[in-house]
């Protein structure tokens, strides 16, 4: 039943309600996949095969997911189980209560399966900065397969998941979605629920699903959307059906092409790719306006001030005194704070914990976190202004194609600027996603590169339809060639 593994979340249903396999071969197939390649991706950090296979085995297959095992990035809580954030603070903790994504995802009939490795409290854009290993790009094993959510990438890509969730913050579910050839989606702050995600930041962390399909995509959102009373940042919104707009052309679509995200600097093949698509947008009836987003420039500023701030604050909960790591023989309570954070933390999380500190201290507050939050309103401005004209914009998901493992390692600032093309998103609460554009030839291997599609807020529905139409005029290719 290995060949199950490479089938979609439909194709797998399909399968389910006829008769022709059970959600327990799926679960085997996809064991067995993980058995065989995981030891070159190291995509996955736990597994539990023997709960995810009784769940399988008393799945529902009537239910919108029934019996469909999904990976979780291990920064989501799904109870029972490790959620390690990829750091050595949290080692051995379990969670003591699910998700609302996972409960959603158990209601829809979806098994939640794994563990996957990602960078540190989701600080990263590479899954370099994991406290237990790096996770290899599937395309070319001696590249990164994007960050932070590498694992939930790597794993769709490698077909050891028919579909995984991640979380977003400046780009980290868009961009290794980019770099490892699937379908990302970043939905808009506030369409789900962050009760049980580990905080990073908490005005831009979105959790948001991976798959091989846009439609995947689409099925898993109606899951786990909605608001949540646990989350006063879940809005409450009517009841969506995010399938609606699926399978139909771009005639009397408007798709904004912003300028200022074709700039120098980006890898020529990949603007080859980009434009090629946007013409292929044209072709299936998109009307094409150029629009400008002024403040792109001021993005990474503002983003690495502001997601630093939110992210000294909130992780400064991981002391030892109540779970977690705990220094051995503290002389006093200052000296076991001190050394079982500075034993806890990677260098890339006491990096952002400082700066987050700096910019908030007294002095320097005014200077720097609050005129971030102002050139953050303008920003948001921007896309609210280019809405006005388009019913959603089209450019790259990165300007680079998956570099080498250890390239970037000790240059921060080239490690941030890979983001570049997602990062505004989330400080406007946007929602995105990149699809699969096609393939470029590096060292001898071929490297995906992606598009990435951008809509109003809370216009998922509309924004899912575009992508698919795309997606099912030309990017079917790339799909059946994943490793």
């Amino acid at each position: 039943m290995s060949d199950l593994s490479s089938l979609t979340i439909s194709e797998l249903q399909t399968g389910f309600r006829s008769g022709a396999f059970t959600p327990a071969d799926a679960v085997r197939a996809i064991e067995s996949r993980i058995e065989s390649i995981d030891p070159q991706i190291q995509a996955y950090l736990a597994r539990d095969f023997d709960s995810a296979l009784a769940a399988a085995e008393k799945a529902d297959v009537s239910l919108p997911l029934g019996g469909v095992p999904i990976g979780i990035k291990d920064v989501i809580n799904v109870w029972g189980e490790q959620c390690t954030c990829g750091s050595k603070i949290l080692a051995g903790y379990k969670a003591p209560y699910d998700a609302t994504v996972i409960s959603k995802l158990r209601a829809a009939g979806a098994i939640p399966f794994g563990r996957l490795n990602m960078d540190e409290f989701a600080m990263g854009s590479s899954t370099e900065n994991s406290a237990y290993q790096i996770t290899r790009n599937p395309w070319d094993t001696t590249r990164i397969p994007g960050g932070s959510s590498g694992g939930s990438a790597a794993a769709v890509a490698a077909r050891e998941a028919f579909a995984t969730l991640g979380s977003d913050t400046g780009g980290s579910i868009r961009q290794p979605a980019a770099l490892c050839g699937v379908v990302g989606l970043k939905p808009s702050y506030g369409r789900v629920s962050r009760y049980g995600l580990v905080a990073f930041a908490s005005s831009l962390d979105q959790i948001g699903p991976f798959a091989r399909s846009t439609r995947d995509c689409a099925a898993i959102l109606n899951a786990i959307a909605g608001k949540d009373p646990r989350d006063s940042t879940s809005l409450e919104l009517p009841e969506e059906d995010f399938t609606t707009r699926l399978g139909r052309d771009l005639k009397g679509v408007k798709l904004g092409i912003p300028k200022e995200y074709f700039v120098d600097g980006m890898d020529s093949r990949i603007r080859k790719k980009v434009e090629a698509a946007i013409r292929q947008c044209e072709s299936l009836g998109a009307e094409l306006v150029e629009v400008s987003l002024p403040h792109t420039e001021y993005a990474i500023g503002v983003y690495y001030i502001i997601a630093t701030a939110e992210a000294s604050a909130n992780l400064a909960r991981f002391d030892g005194v109540r779970y977690g790591h705990r220094a051995k023989n503290p002389a006093d309570l200052l000296d076991h704070y001190r050394r079982t954070r500075e034993e806890g933390f990677g260098s890339e999380v006491k990096r952002r914990i400082i700066l987050g500190t700096y910019v908030l201290s007294s002095g320097y507050y005014d200077a720097y976190y609050l005129r971030a939050q102002k050139v953050r309103t303008l920003i948001r401005r921007d896309f609210t202004n280019a809405f006005e004209k388009v019913d959603a914009l089209i450019c790259p998901t990165s300007p680079d194609l998956a570099f080498k493992i250890g390239e970037r390692v000790n240059d921060p600032l080239r490690m941030y600027l890979a983001d570049i093309f997602t990062i505004a998103a989330n400080l406007a609460g946007i929602c995105g996603i990149s699809v699969p554009c096609g393939l470029v030839e590096e060292d001898g291997k071929q490297l995906p590169v992606g598009l990435q599609f951008l809509g109003k807020p809370l216009d998922e529905t509309r924004l899912l339809g575009i992508a698919d139409a795309y997606e099912q005029a030309a990017s079917q290719e790339i799909l059946s060639r994943i490793p």
